[in-house]
């Protein structure tokens, strides 16, 4: 009961924060380019912390840089290149100082980093193409994920009676996750519905945001339990403190990582809503 109070203050307080950025976002679009880096970077800084790599700052420099500065150059020609020359580095790194670094360290860091900041850059990607519109993919980018996690925890707290993988995250249940994908799924026709609204001559297609609502939920699963399996391997609870009940940033945002990216992909293959200009 404590924790699910924590949840809901930290929500409260969240929540209003979220919508304002979501706003100003779609005025001020340097705001989801800083956002995403800062939100890139602490994650960074969390995943290193888990097995005690922040400490190195061979590690712990070439990350954060990469964090910071691939979801603002992915709008540029350079595109990919940031990432190139990441990894390029930490192979370099991991050459030079061969006898402190470990394969396995390398590795960890670099594909880590990789997941973590391409998961968060995917949400840039269309609203950049689209040169607008950048609140929505942003809102169903986070939005869809966490309210499968929202249905997901209070589904599993109050009807939860089977695990559903207890090895890796002992509290989640098959009710839980079935829950969770309804209310993901719901969750994407409603942003749909509510922005109809705040787009003027918009037109959404309902059928697609049902698929990123079904797929979105299934994917954040594997990303919770994912980053859950890494926190156990490493022995820690959470990745960090900074949401009571919540955890880290990487705690909070570990199911957008896998998910996010769903929503590019959709809009790859066929536009999500179109705008009639009278």
């Amino acid at each position: 009961m404590e924790s699910m109070q924590k949840r809901l203050l930290t929500a409260a307080i969240g929540v209003p924060l979220a919508i304002g950025v979501f706003v100003l976002s779609e005025f001020f679009h340097w705001i989801t380019y800083g956002l995403i880096s800062v939100l890139s970077l602490f994650m960074i800084f969390e995943l290193l912390s888990a097995k005690k790599l922040h400490r190195n700052l061979k590690f712990l420099a070439p990350c954060a840089l990469y964090a910071v500065l691939q979801p603002i150059l992915i709008v540029t020609r350079l595109g990919l290149f940031p990432t190139y020359i990441f990894a390029l580095l930490i192979f370099f790194i991991m050459i030079v100082f061969n006898s402190e670094i470990t394969y396995g360290d390398a590795a960890f860091a670099l594909l880590g980093t990789i997941v973590i900041v391409w998961g968060l850059t995917s949400i840039l990607i269309v609203p950049c193409a689209l040169k607008g519109y950048y609140s929505f993919y942003f809102v169903t980018g986070i939005g869809i994920p966490w309210f499968a996690d929202a249905g997901a925890y209070f589904t599993g707290v109050y009807l939860g009676k089977h695990k559903l993988c207890p090895r890796v995250s002992p509290k989640k249940t098959v009710e839980g996750f079935l829950g969770g994908l309804l209310a993901g799924t719901v969750s994407a026709v409603a942003i749909g519905f509510v922005y109809s609204f705040i787009y003027q001559g918009a037109s959404f297609n309902y059928w697609l945001l049902l698929l990123c609502g079904i797929s979105c939920s299934l994917v954040s699963v594997l990303g919770d339990l994912s980053f859950s399996l890494i926190k156990r391997s490493c022995g820690i609870k959470d990745y960090g403190s900074v949401f009571p009940g919540h955890g880290g940033f990487l705690d909070r945002f570990d199911s957008v990582i896998f998910a996010a990216p769903i929503i590019l992909f959709v809009s790859l293959c066929a536009p999500i809503f179109t705008i009639q200009i009278s």
